[in-house]
């Protein structure tokens, strides 16, 4: 899409946001609002989300059309936005600057110390944890995060302080807008490929990300992911001390990791009681305390490492660090307890990903031992599911029974690749059911749950309304046997 001169160091004071309702666009509404911008948006549906920035002072048009942008200075696009938007039209007609949302972010950052969350998992919850940190420790940061955060509960808010903490998404190739003080990496994994072409063209735009940080920022990196270790200045391996050539700015790099040696580890990790995980923590082999959190499955432990080494650079103390660990709620629809009824348990994931699956199942498992897992999942995108057959045949293992319900499509057309009905037939489960729409797979589940089952949705679409409707159901049915 071309675009005439962006603005390059000033926000025109009236903006408009093509996709106002999407997670990351209504984040950048909130925080133009904050510094004093008129801002209007537009989005194909009106949902809570568009309802709750309009309350706070932001025009928003259902559906799109020329006349939106009225006389905006600017108008901000989200990545889906296609080439004939007549609104993006408009504007390259009128001579009005453009920008993606990623260009606009990264103005948003201008004048603050950056901390920018990457990897193909973990990021959101990542992300949240360290603002909900540095906002329980009184430094009143700026974020923007990809999910909202249910203790604090939004996904956006401007702070005072000096620091954004901003989750660093590699779709569209977002996160090369940003030049970080601190790079959070959790993990390197096939993904987005209908962007990127190839892994290795994916591996290439982390390693530029890297190479991006600030001179003398850091670089925090999970070295369980070996391409995460393939992108570390000169192909580090743990222990990391600073690393600076001629090429490369000085760079601070922290490993943490849970299975290899790195600069902080864990240990001990214990399941107390249904919602609870406790285990040490390391720093260079010597121990740094002991620490408990409300967050499921190893994978959250690494995360939790990962935001101990982001609280120690920035200076916080043990117990900001500890505290904030443990009183943490994590993000929306990352393994969110939905509600129970007729002795079932109703839990939500946002996880699309075959290695995201096989993490929560994993958790799911080991925070309710010996009940039934029954799953209901969504695919996200047709060319996901093509691209990431394999590791969808078998990460649905620990589920006892599985449904599917049809593919969220997100800005793809059936043609782009698998539907949800031919990967019923490939997944390698003795009890899989294509069971159609969302509402028809809500049927269908309530018809096959018992009293103890644990019900896990699980997609980053719209499979989430299945949980509460399931619930619903169970309720109903409670009321009639009554």
């Amino acid at each position: 899409m071309s675009t005439p001169p962006q603005v390059a160091t000033e926000i025109p004071q009236r903006v408009h946001l093509v996709g106002v309702g999407g997670i990351h666009m209504s984040a950048i509404a909130r925080l133009l609002l904050h510094r004093g911008h008129t801002v209007s948006g537009s989005d194909l549906y009106l949902s809570p989300l568009t309802g709750e920035i309009e309350s706070l002072g932001v025009t928003v048009h259902e559906g799109h059309a020329a006349m939106n942008i009225d006389d905006a200075g600017l108008v901000v696009y989200t990545s889906a936005a296609q080439e004939d938007n007549p609104e993006i039209a408009e504007a390259l007609h009128r001579g009005i600057p453009t920008m993606k949302r990623a260009e606009m972010v990264a103005l948003l950052q201008q004048g603050k110390q950056v901390i920018a969350v990457a990897g193909a998992h973990g990021k959101t919850t990542t992300s949240s944890l360290i603002a909900y940190m540095l906002n329980r420790a009184g430094l009143d940061p700026t974020y923007m995060i990809g999910g909202m955060i249910r203790d604090l509960e939004t996904n956006a808010a401007p702070g005072g302080g000096p620091h954004f903490v901003v989750e660093a998404d590699e779709y569209d190739r977002a996160f090369l807008n940003y030049h970080a003080h601190i790079a959070v990496v959790t993990n390197i994994e096939p993904d987005h490929l209908d962007i990127y072409g190839s892994f290795e063209e994916l591996q290439r735009a982390f390693a530029q990300f890297l190479s991006q940080v600030e001179p003398n920022g850091y670089i925090v990196a999970c070295t369980d992911s070996p391409p995460v270790r393939a992108c570390l200045p000169g192909g580090q391996t743990s222990p990391f001390p600073t690393v600076g050539d001629d090429m490369l700015p000085q760079v601070h790099v922290v490993s943490y990791s849970l299975h290899n040696e790195a600069d902080w580890t864990a240990e001990q990790i214990v399941n107390k009681g249904v919602d609870t995980l406790s285990f040490v923590v390391n720093y260079r082999k010597h121990f740094w305390g002991e620490v408990e959190t409300h967050l499921p499955g190893a994978h959250n432990v690494a995360n939790s490492l990962a935001a101990v080494a982001v609280g120690e650079i920035l200076g916080l103390t043990r117990s900001d660090i500890t505290d904030a660990l443990a009183s943490f709620q994590g993000a929306e629809r990352r393994f969110q307890l939905v509600g129970e009824a007729g002795g079932i348990t109703i839990v939500d994931s946002y996880a699309h990903h075959p290695t995201e699956i096989r993490a929560d199942l994993a958790a799911a498992r080991a925070r309710y031992p010996g009940r039934r897992l029954v799953g209901l999942f969504q695919p996200h995108t047709y060319t996901r599911t093509t691209y990431l057959l394999d590791e969808f045949r078998t990460c649905f293992g620990d589920s006892d029974a599985l449904f599917l319900a049809d593919t969220y499509a997100a800005r793809e057309p059936p043609s782009a690749g698998m539907d949800a009905a031919a990967l019923a037939k490939e997944i390698a489960h003795p009890d899989v059911t294509y069971a159609g729409s969302v509402p028809e797979a809500a049927i269908a589940v309530s018809h096959a749950l018992q009293p103890g089952d644990i019900f896990l949705t699980i997609g980053a679409g719209d499979v989430d309304a299945a949980g509460p409707a399931v619930l619903r159901l169970l309720q109903e049915q409670d009321e009639r046997d009554d």
